[in-house]
């Protein structure tokens, strides 16, 4: 399977903290992404990795960077012509537990499958990538159109199940993360996981 981590983001709530993309925030040592890009090859040997991006710095061994043709609309973060048939979607900015990546390697999927966290969607795996263009297309008409306030993971979920516009509520086709898995948005979200990791370790002594 093709893994797809999205990372060609602004950035603007996390504003360069210790002057670096979060993307590159370091946990342990390991960037995100190549923490990220680890975990793929663990569950999923024989993976094609891409992480979409226009900085070359975003370079990790073991995969390949790629630059989106077209990057206007949080929605367009699903690269658009990067969508196809067997392949999953990864969020750049997220801190994944090790079994979640496992989780949704292993998950059986029949069109889409989303995973999520609270009220985040942290990845779709896809095996119709059709649908999901389907999906994709329609929410940036609908946001352009002003009938939507966003155009972010979840409209594409409700999008696909017909749930009520603007909900963030788990339903068909969604996997529950673990409480381990964090989005990490801002230097808050960073530094919070940084001490619940560091207490983890202490604990583990």
């Amino acid at each position: 399977m093709r893994y797809i981590i999205m990372a060609d983001g602004r950035g603007t709530r996390w504003n360069r903290y210790g002057g670096t993309p979060k993307h590159l925030a370091t946990f342990g040592g390991e960037t995100l992404l190549a923490r990220t890009v680890r975990l793929v090859r663990i569950s999923d040997p024989g993976a094609e990795i891409i992480i979409t991006s226009h900085d070359p710095s975003y370079d990790i061994r073991g995969a390949f960077r790629y630059e989106p043709m077209n990057n206007v609309l949080e929605v367009d973060r699903f690269t658009w012509e990067l969508i196809a048939d067997n392949v999953c979607f990864l969020y750049g900015d997220t801190f994944y537990a090790d079994g979640d990546i496992e989780t949704i390697v292993k998950e059986p999927t029949e069109v889409l499958k989303f995973f999520g966290v609270r009220h985040s969607i942290v990845a779709i795996k896809v095996l119709g990538g059709e649908r999901l263009r389907q999906c994709v297309k329609r929410v940036r008409e609908r946001f352009l159109a002003g009938e939507l306030e966003r155009c972010i993971g979840w409209d594409v979920y409700n999008e696909y199940t017909g749930m009520k516009d603007g909900g963030r509520i788990p339903g068909p086709d969604f996997v529950k993360m673990s409480m381990e898995t964090k989005n990490i948005n801002t230097p808050k979200d960073y530094l919070l996981q940084k001490k619940v990791l560091e207490a983890e370790a202490w604990a583990g002594l």
